[in-house]
């Protein structure tokens, strides 16, 4: 048996939110409990596991990096629990999970963790949001979904949010297979066909913008803005248009060579793709899952 015998599912709960937390005081009012208990319930799953699971920062608890891999596995193993349990009532429904999803996560990296999440909680409901940066990140500050996948927000905006990053996603300049302008450079070819741009309330519309004013291009009007994938798709194959959009977004059509990628020269037209959540509230049954899918999944795309 690797798992000691002793460890009590009283001790994994714990545990988890004392990670979420990071204050042993806020988790033992939430969980009605005395501090000392709960102090006494931490230093038993550490003594069972042999290693310390959080080192002391001022007043906070901060998960050592043995820590933070027991984290990943045991809200996976709590939520699978769960699940299972709830699995034996038919009819009930585990948890639902409201999430927002940007375009650069929602052609590939989020169907695949969505299917995932039905195959191992499927009395979890998802609640799929999709929407420009600035909607989603609104919905996530009111409340109304628990969690957006995509890019990072802008510093600014991250107050009372968290984001955990899960890979880097380049933007890139696209066109229809078989251009006929392709093997010009990318200043050239910008001046003599229809521009397609991301949208203003897109958060990779500024490094877009910061690469044109490179190219001395800081006038230049985009003919259309998008950043839905068959909106773009089907101005791309239906004429000479190149398209600025995330990588993620069209990764199937590059793939298939359906579309071609042309290269722009420079490497900081890339950014963040990760996980934005509030950094207080009450818990959402399913949404560790959820997030520990998708770093399964970030893991298994890259």
């Amino acid at each position: 048996m690797i798992m000691h015998a002793g460890i009590k599912l009283r001790h994994l709960r714990a545990f988890a939110a004392i990670a979420d937390e990071g204050n042993l005081s806020a988790v033992a009012r939430m969980q009605g409990i005395t501090q000392p208990a709960l102090s006494r319930t931490l230093a038993e799953l550490e003594d069972l596991l042999g290693t310390p699971l959080f080192r002391r920062e001022n007043r906070r608890l901060i998960l050592t990096q043995q820590g933070t891999l027991f984290r990943r596995h045991v809200h996976q193993a709590l939520q699978l629990l769960d699940a299972g349990a709830a699995a034996l009532r038919p009819g009930t429904m585990a948890g639902i999970v409201r999430v927002g999803i940007l375009p650069t996560a929602a052609t590939r990296l989020f169907p695949r963790v969505a299917l995932r999440l039905r195959e191992v909680a499927p009395e979890t409901l998802l609640q799929i949001e999709t929407g420009p940066h600035t909607y989603l990140v609104r919905l996530l500050r009111d409340g109304q979904i628990d969690l957006m996948i995509g890019r990072m927000p802008d510093a600014g905006e991250m107050a009372g949010l968290a984001f955990q990053h899960l890979y880097e996603e380049p933007v890139v300049l696209v066109a229809r297979a078989g251009h006929p302008l392709a093997d010009q450079p990318p200043a050239t070819l910008l001046r003599q066909v229809p521009v397609v741009m991301p949208p203003e309330t897109a958060i990779i519309r500024r490094p877009v913008n910061e690469y044109l004013a490179g190219l001395n291009m800081i006038g230049l009007r985009p003919a259309f803005e998008t950043a839905a994938l068959a909106i773009g798709r089907g101005i791309l194959a239906d004429s000479d248009a190149v398209w600025f959009i995330s990588r993620g977004v069209v990764g199937a059509e590059l793939e298939r060579g359906d579309l071609i990628q042309i290269p722009t020269g420079v490497g900081y037209l890339s950014g963040a793709v990760g996980l934005t959540h509030r950094q207080s509230g009450p818990p959402v049954p399913g949404l560790q899952l959820l997030m520990q899918l998708a770093q399964d999944g970030a893991r298994d795309q890259a």
